[in-house]
């Protein structure tokens, strides 16, 4: 073979690995391109997306940084309940502690700080504590008739009552103002309502509803339940999974956007069904009426790019994990993936969960979350 043949050769070869290359790049865009639709009914913007995400290769992963509680350690690193975790613009984590009715300030590296509160009910003490939430300037303890206000230094600063409103879950935004999970026992109509209140508990404005289980009849375990959140815009994000549909407020609470995806519904298992039973107590006369099929999905959480995390009832066959369906800050259907973690929050790329270690024992985990897209 003569040499200008073999020189043809090689450039032929580098030719083709070259096209090869572009073709599958090419195939990876027209692959990674969004197919869903964007509409207007009147005002509102409606992302409507299909079953299938942008991204089908693995663009999320998760590597621990940071572990708090378990079995072993001092005082101050060990949990009784832990009930809620709230996660400050320093990147402090604040542990809610039902069951000592107190919370534990860590800094970013995990080194404890600080125990705010203690059971009572006076000025800076917490009865029955339910949620935390946390802004730039103060932290907010939800507690069964009223909120308590504490620096983020842990200083006591005052308490707002929440008489003549049944506040199952509140949380602040960056002004200050409140939202508000209140139940109605409306023999008629039993729901949940969700509000916006200012700092002194005056009614901003009302952003929905969903129904509410009715103890007089039948009870279905896997009924629809509301989730409503805050952005890091201030804006709410509501979900009823009654369909698979994501509603956007802007501050003022009026709806902006929906968010909707296709989606197959999940069958109710016989085992799903034996395990209910089997956890009911023996004095509790509840009558299930168990539903064909799953809620549109399970629960919601978000991350301080915009981007929406929706739990669906979709799992690894024979382990407990769940899929995750991703929406970006447009509302577009991103990705699809698997988390063996309890997500609670995910603030400056840190994702943080509450898990248990072998001994039951909970713990709090934070992730460096990386995304590859």
């Amino acid at each position: 073979m003569n040499k200008d043949i073999k020189i043809k050769i090689k450039l032929f070869l580098a030719i083709l690995v070259l096209f090869s290359f572009v073709l599958a790049e090419s195939t990876e865009k027209q692959s990674s391109k969004w197919k869903g639709k964007i509409e207007k009914e009147k005002e509102i913007i409606v992302i409507k997306n299909p079953k299938k995400p942008i991204y089908n290769k693995e663009v999320f992963s998760l590597e621990e940084k940071l572990s708090l509680g378990g079995a072993e350690g001092q005082d101050e690193y060990m949990f009784s309940q832990i009930r809620y975790i709230a996660v400050g613009e320093d990147e402090r984590i604040y542990i809610l502690d039902i069951k000592e009715a107190h919370i534990k300030v860590f800094d970013k590296d995990g080194k404890y700080l600080k125990t705010i509160g203690r059971p009572g009910q006076g000025p800076g003490e917490l009865n029955r504590p339910v949620t935390i939430s946390v802004n730039q300037n103060e932290l907010m303890v939800h507690e069964t008739r009223r909120l308590s206000f504490f620096s983020l230094n842990g200083e006591f600063l005052r308490n707002v009552s929440t008489k003549g409103v049944w506040a199952l879950s509140a949380m602040i935004d960056s002004k200050g103002n409140i939202l508000v999970t209140e139940g109605f026992l409306d023999p008629k109509n039993p729901r949940y309502m969700f509000k916006k209140f200012d700092s002194k508990m005056n009614l901003l404005a009302e952003i929905s509803s969903c129904p509410a289980p009715d103890s007089r009849k039948s009870f279905n375990p896997f009924m629809p339940m509301a989730r409503c959140l805050i952005d890091k815009d201030d804006n709410i994000v509501f979900g009823y999974p009654k369909n698979y549909e994501l509603q956007i407020f802007n501050p003022d609470g009026k709806l902006i956007k929906k968010i909707t995806k296709e989606y197959a519904p999940v069958k109710v298992t016989e085992e799903e069904k034996k395990e209910f039973l089997e956890d009911t107590p023996p004095q509790m006369k509840t009558r299930y009426d168990f539903s064909k099929y799953h809620s549109a999905y399970y629960r919601l959480f978000l991350d301080d790019e915009g981007r929406i995390f929706v739990r669906t009832w979709e799992k690894i066959v024979d382990e407990d994990i769940y899929y995750y369906d991703v929406f970006d800050r447009e509302g577009r259907y991103i990705a699809k993936i698997p988390l063996r973690t309890r997500p609670h929050i995910c603030k400056k790329g840190k994702l943080y969960s509450i898990e248990e270690d072998e001994d039951g024992l909970q713990m709090v985990k934070k992730y460096k979350v990386t995304w590859k897209y």
